[in-house]
């Protein structure tokens, strides 16, 4: 059996709590920019008139400060553990709305965040009392790679065949979210990699450390890809819908890749594994909700103006 390597689960919350912060509101900063630079579908030319946006500017610089605090917490707990808690971005991204607003939440919103939050956090509560940490194999780094490529692929095929077609606003969220969570999961592998390395003392270079490039390449490739889609999605969507997708979607997929292929929960009992399933259905419902609640107010909003 190999190795577990030491963790501390509370100082890697801690470390996720403080980049949900950072992120709803880089987040807000950058859905900003995006309605006031970059009107439309988003593009070439909306993406120049981003660079030369201070708010867009400003959240970018605060989601990158956000992501080296959640690569941080990586380091210190699992990453069925960690990820989750970026829920959190949600709580504070809802806040500070209706600070900015001077608008409080309807009934439907909080009720959708109160469900992704409840979800969400009995799934970290579970994943803390039965995940581990273990050094990555060479096998496992390929079969996180090979997801990535499968899930390229899919996109790229709906991608063509919805060509010409409106797109949900909530798929772009969506997918972002999927593409975030490879860039979570290969990241940890790459955490992994590099501290199993300093626990074993063993600083070879030789074939394997090829995986872990390709690694860092697919990190390239998926961030870019989620750099896009969120932009896109900042267009048509509420910066809750987005921290939603992102904050929901993400750890989803993160958490089932380092449940099947890193084996953060080899040693669970058979009822975490009902638990896990049960408390994302939750935290997904509640995504879902809150993108329905945002449009049912944009609506009736929109019904009030004046024409």
């Amino acid at each position: 059996m190999p190795p577990t390597i030491a963790s501390s689960p509370l100082l890697g919350i801690a470390l996720a709590l403080a980049s949900a912060a950072i992120l709803a509101f880089g987040n807000m900063m950058q859905s900003r920019g995006v309605q006031a630079a970059a009107p439309g579908p988003f593009g070439t030319t909306q993406f120049v008139g981003l660079l030369r946006s201070r708010p867009w500017l400003a959240g970018t610089a605060l989601l990158l400060v956000a992501m080296l605090l959640q690569l941080a917490s990586l380091t210190f707990a699992p990453l069925i553990v960690v990820q989750p808690v970026g829920v959190a971005a949600l709580v504070f991204a809802s806040l500070l709305t209706a600070y900015t607003a001077r608008a409080w939440p309807s009934r439907a919103e909080v009720r959708a965040i109160t469900t992704s939050v409840v979800g969400v956090g009995a799934f970290v509560t579970v994943a803390a009392m039965v995940s581990t940490q273990r050094p990555i194999r060479d096998e496992q780094l390929l079969a996180v790679l090979i997801a990535l490529a499968v899930v390229l692929v899919a996109a790229l095929v709906i991608t063509v065949v919805r060509r010409g077609r409106r797109v949900p606003p909530v798929l772009l969220v969506i997918v972002g979210g999927v593409f975030s969570g490879f860039v979570a999961t290969l990241g940890k592998t790459v955490i992994l990699r590099v501290q199993t390395a300093l626990v074993a003392h063993d600083y070879r270079i030789d074939q394997s450390n090829l995986l872990t490039l390709g690694c860092l390449l697919g990190i390239a490739v998926s961030g870019s890809l989620s750099i896009y889609l969120v932009q896109t999605a900042h267009t048509v969507n509420s910066p809750e819908v987005v921290v939603a997708g992102l904050t929901v979607i993400d750890p989803f997929v993160a958490v089932v890749l380092g449940i099947t292929i890193l084996g953060e929960a080899t040693d669970a009992p058979a009822w975490s594994m009902f638990a896990f399933a049960a408390a994302g259905a939750v935290a997904i419902w509640g995504v879902l909700d809150l993108a329905r609640a945002q449009q049912e107010r944009g609506d009736a909003g929109a019904k009030k103006k004046p024409r």
